[in-house]
């Protein structure tokens, strides 16, 4: 299990699975937020806040929503806005102690140009 939350606390999350590995993204969001990604189906990650505690952004073909803390500014995960019961959804696990991630490795994502992880 790994858990995680925004600097404030008002929104934090839990992930139950196991994990291969954590991806590293360089399209120009995932680049500019600085984040790391753990994916997982939409049922194994549960998310805590109060509503109104995210502002979402959504941008391109808007499938996805990145939501972050209104209070602290932290990005928490990111949401399919057109979920399916195997549907993947994201934690930033730079918001989660690092010994509770520290013996997956980090793979490294070209979002920008390939599609293609870089290893």
């Amino acid at each position: 299990m790994i858990k995680g939350n925004c600097h404030c606390g008002a929104i934090s999350f839990e992930l139950d699975a196991e994990l291969e590995w954590l991806t590293e993204c360089n399209c120009s969001i995932c680049r500019k937020l600085g984040t790391i990604w753990a994916h997982a189906r939409i049922d194994r990650i549960f998310i805590q806040k109060t509503e109104g505690a995210t502002t979402s952004y959504r941008w391109g073909d808007e499938n996805l929503a990145f939501h972050t803390c209104k209070t602290c500014g932290c990005t928490t995960h990111w949401e399919n806005l057109q979920p399916q019961s195997d549907s993947v959804m994201a934690v930033n696990v730079r918001l989660a102690d690092p010994e509770q991630i520290s013996y997956l490795r980090i793979r490294r994502f070209d979002g920008a140009d390939s599609w293609q992880y870089l290893d």
